[in-house]
């Protein structure tokens, strides 16, 4: 049997303006925005690439608590920069040693070894960490 995991449940305390956080800022395609009536609203965004989406939930008792959510990329120095160009703030690239955190990425550039951060308009917290380094390290 696969177990599948397809929708993580975002809570925000506007829908618009995450949308378009995660639309026009992150990058996030759109699959559904969809209501019912005034207090039902389904908003469906996908990382590119990816097989799991979120949803975007309005919840005024929690919004921002969700954290360390993980979105793979390939290059994390392309992923910094696109983010940063979209106008998130967004950390700088770091790893780990001996369990503490250290400026720049992982000097043997090993997959799950590097890593940036941000957080969504409601302080969501996503991790962003390399995987599959391709081409030549910088």
């Amino acid at each position: 049997m696969e177990w599948k995991l397809e929708l993580v449940v975002v809570p925000v305390s506007d829908v618009d303006r995450a949308k378009a956080f995660y639309l026009e800022q992150v990058g996030f395609n759109l699959l559904i925005d969809y209501r019912a009536g005034d207090d039902f609203r389904v908003v469906q965004l996908t990382p590119p690439g990816s097989a799991c989406s979120i949803a975007l939930m309005k919840n005024l008792e929690a919004p921002g608590s969700l954290q360390g959510l993980h979105l793979v990329v390939s290059d994390i120095d392309a992923a910094h920069g696109e983010l940063a160009a979209r106008g998130v703030v967004v950390s700088e690239i770091f790893h780990f040693e001996s369990g503490q955190q250290v400026p720049g990425p992982d000097p043997e550039r090993s997959d799950y070894g590097s890593f940036l951060s941000f957080s969504d308009l409601d302080g969501n917290g996503w991790l962003v960490q390399e995987v599959g380094r391709t081409g030549p390290v910088a």
